[in-house]
Order: structure tokens, then C-alpha cells, then sequence
């Protein structure tokens, strides 16, 4: 067979996959949203749950699920962060090195149903916290660690040696090599981990079933240790074991629809922090 034949097969074979995987995404996005639209009002996002769930809102829901998402980054995002740097900037390629590499990549692996047995093992009894937001918080924070340690580290490693050796060479040290220079150069990356931490963390239900959701609670917490509702939890719920699972069907759609949104404002928030801090690097490179 001629190769430009071959080639043109596989280009057709590649788009076509390509647009079966965009096709899939779209019939799963209409699905839900011509579903669940019908749910959405003022008061379904503004209202507490109602009548065993099948009337009112899910404020309360969206606050627990607000209040995971940003716990759970503020613990996980710094200490990736540095662990990415040390590993990435001092620690070399060693022995050791290697060995955290392999168990950085099989921590990411593991089920997130475990992730939820340790949290309520170490946070809830042992630390005793109970259920609460900052028990799911750090168990959400453990859960999306690998990703923004290997995100940090492959994002530093991209980064020309040129930028590290230029600066030394001005006389700058090591750790203001990697604060001014490295580190904002390889921040556009650096959040790309981000945005897909938020993404995993909005739709986990294993860990917080076991450190934090609360089956039904109508009302907003008040401090880190309250116990809160969460959306992936409440959706579970509601599409199974809810008072009345068919009278609580539209308002299941709505509640996955709102939970859609909330990953999409997020993703397109850490989206436009990547285009700022890449029109920062490339005004100062």
C-alpha cells in the first residue's frame, strides 16, 4: 500500500476517534443538562433540602462542596508545591529519589474508597476531628497530592537549564534562582495539576462518605469541625436511596448539572490565572 495512502487512513482514523470522544462528551453533557434544567430556579440553589430531599434546594451542598474544594487545595497545593520543588531542584536522581518517584506514582493509583478508610482512620478517630470539613479536607488533599507533586516536578523540568545557570551566574542563590526565576516560569504548568486536582476533589464521593458528608443537613456549617453536605455525596443519595427516588429524579439531574457547573467556573477560573501567569512570563522573558 502506497504511504501516502497509509497516511491518509490514519489521519481518518485519528480524527474519527477524536470526534467519537467529543461526541461522547457532548451526548453526556446534553443528557444531563436537558434533564436537569427543569430543576434549576432561584430557589433550588438558594433553599435547603426539603420533605426526605424531594422538594426545596441544595445550597447547603454547594456551600459543603465549596468549602472541600477550597480545604483541600489550600492543604495539598503548598505542600505539593514544595515537594515537586525539592525533588525537582535538590534532591538529584538518586537512589531515594527514584524510590519517592515510584510511591509519589502508586499513591496516585490507589482506589479513592482507601483514601477515605485512612482519612477516617487517622483524621476522624485518631486525630479526632470527627466527620468534619477539615477531616474531608485533608483526605481530599491526600487524594489529589501525587498529581500536583509529578505536575511540579514535570513542569520544573521543562524549564531550560539556561534560566538556572544565567542566574547563578548574576550571583543570585539557589532558592532565589527557583523563587524568582524557575518557579514563575513553570507556574502556567504548575496549575495545570491545579485544575485538574479541583476537578477530581468536586466529584470524589468515596472519602468524604467516611470523614465528612452528612446524609441530611439542612443547614450551613460554622466552623472546619461541622460535618456538611456535599454534592457527589447528595447526588448519590438522592439517584439511590432517597425517601422517594423517583419524586427526587429531577432534582438528582439538576443537583449533577450544578456540580458540572461548578468543576467548568473552576476550571475556567484556574484557566485564566494560567493565560495571566503565561502573559507574565512571556513579558518578562
Amino acid at each position: 500500500m502506497d504511504k501516502n495512502v497509509k497516511q491518509k487512513i490514519a489521519f481518518v482514523l485519528f480524527r474519527g476517534l477524536s470526534l467519537l470522544v467529543v461526541g461522547i462528551l457532548l451526548w453526556m453533557l446534553g443528557f444531563i443538562a436537558y434533564n436537569g434544567m427543569s430543576a434549576i430556579s432561584w430557589e433550588f440553589l438558594t433553599a435547603a433540602p426539603a420533605d426526605g430531599m424531594t422538594s426545596g434546594g441544595i445550597f447547603p451542598a454547594i456551600v459543603g462542596t465549596l468549602c472541600l474544594i477550597a480545604g483541600s487545595v489550600i492543604f495539598a497545593f503548598p505542600v505539593g508545591l514544595t515537594s515537586g520543588i525539592y525533588i525537582s531542584e535538590y534532591a538529584g536522581n538518586g537512589p531515594a529519589v527514584r524510590f519517592i518517584r515510584v510511591m509519589t506514582n502508586n499513591l496516585g493509583g490507589i482506589p479513592s474508597i482507601i483514601f477515605g478508610l485512612f482519612g477516617m482512620a487517622l483524621f476522624v478517630n485518631t486525630f479526632g476531628f470527627g466527620d468534619s470539613i477539615i477531616a474531608g479536607s485533608f483526605t481530599l488533599g491526600l487524594l489529589i497530592l501525587p498529581l500536583i507533586i509529578r505536575t511540579t516536578e514535570e513542569a520544573l523540568k521543562a524549564i531550560p537549564n539556561s534560566y538556572r545557570t544565567g542566574s547563578l551566574a548574576l550571583g543570585a542563590s539557589k532558592l532565589q534562582t527557583i523563587v524568582r526565576i524557575t518557579l514563575p516560569a513553570a507556574f502556567p504548568n504548575i496549575i495545570t495539576g491545579l485544575i485538574l486536582s479541583v476537578g477530581r476533589v468536586s466529584g470524589e464521593t468515596a472519602p468524604i462518605l467516611f470523614t465528612v458528608a452528612a446524609y441530611f443537613l439542612p443547614k450551613l456549617p460554622r466552623s472546619i469541625f461541622d460535618q456538611v453536605m456535599a454534592l457527589p455525596y447528595h447526588l448519590y443519595v438522592m439517584a439511590t436511596s432517597g425517601v422517594d427516588v423517583e419524586a427526587s429524579r429531577p432534582a438528582a439531574y439538576g443537583t449533577a448539572l450544578v456540580l458540572i457547573i461548578i468543576v467548568f467556573l473552576m476550571n475556567m477560573l484556574a484557566s485564566a490565572l494560567r493565560r495571566s501567569f503565561g502573559r507574565t512570563k512571556a513579558r518578562t522573558s
